[in-house]
């Protein structure tokens, strides 16, 4: 799926624990995304981290792997599955965070004249993203709680991202919220843009929710400041949705065929 984004498919892959991850940092990313004509037929970035791999390989959960199988552009989130992925298999896959990638885009891609959709959020957060970017068309839809097993909530998201035609389109319903509804209006096939399954990228951009700073996240420890500013929200996230990457890549180490994954970690493009 990568010449959605790249028709040359000169942008190499390695895969890492079943994903097919790009071999770009944030500015490569950019600009494959900004790279796609205005206009393209509708395809999607995820910027996996450590529970996105553990959601992939240890749950039964068909509707996960079909979106993340569909998507055209992976990226790898985290400090810890990027630890991994260097330091137990030798891959030298970038790191780039969706937060990372959704500040780069509006700071250095997006401009006044390109059509932005949200998918989640606020209109708080809409005020402050056109108040500080000028940007002048910028359509949000803010699905219900539980939207995503309510067919007609779904329906209605993914008409709004159909009507309000744009060349980014942010889906912020958290994981793997967004990541479902991006296959859906992807496998529908009448909208554009380029999708970014980001997480919580707009609340850090907007202020919103304060990140951590830039001292945290150069250590790999973005995770801790979260776990520590919020641990009733955090806790689960962690120790249950993430931790097991752990167990997961030590399986790998000893069988990686079965990741998809060769024995020497190498992995052409």
């Amino acid at each position: 799926m990568l010449a959605e984004f790249d028709p040359a498919s000169a942008v190499r892959t390695q895969t890492f624990l079943k994903v097919p991850f790009a071999c770009l940092d944030v500015p490569g990313a950019a600009q494959a995304i900004a790279g796609r004509a205005p206009g393209a037929p509708f395809s999607y970035v995820v910027t996996s981290n450590a529970s996105h791999l553990v959601r992939l390989n240890e749950h039964d959960d068909p509707r996960f792997v079909a979106a993340l199988a569909a998507a055209g552009l992976h990226t790898l989130d985290g400090s810890v599955p990027h630890w991994l992925a260097r330091n137990l298999f030798g891959l030298d896959i970038p790191l780039c965070p969706g937060s990372d990638l959704t500040t780069y885009l509006f700071e250095h891609v997006i401009g006044p004249d390109d059509a932005v959709t949200v998918i989640g959020g606020s209109e708080e957060m809409k005020r402050r993203l056109v108040e500080r970017y000028g940007i002048r068309t910028l359509n949000l839809h803010v699905p219900p709680m539980g939207f995503i097993d309510d067919p007609a909530a779904v329906e209605a998201a993914i008409r709004f991202v159909e009507e309000h035609p744009a060349r980014y389109v942010f889906l912020v319903a958290g994981a793997p919220r967004s990541e479902y509804l991006a296959h859906m209006i992807r496998a529908r096939g009448r909208a554009v843009g380029t999708g970014l399954c980001v997480g919580s990228a707009l609340n850090f951009l907007t202020g919103l929710v304060q990140r951590a700073s830039p001292a945290f996240r150069r250590l790999g420890l973005e995770w801790l400041y979260r776990l520590i500013q919020s641990p009733g929200t955090h806790i689960e996230r962690v120790f249950v949705d993430s931790l097991p990457i752990f167990r997961i890549a030590a399986k790998a180490k000893r069988d990686p065929a079965a990741y998809g994954m060769k024995r020497s970690g190498a992995d052409p493009a």
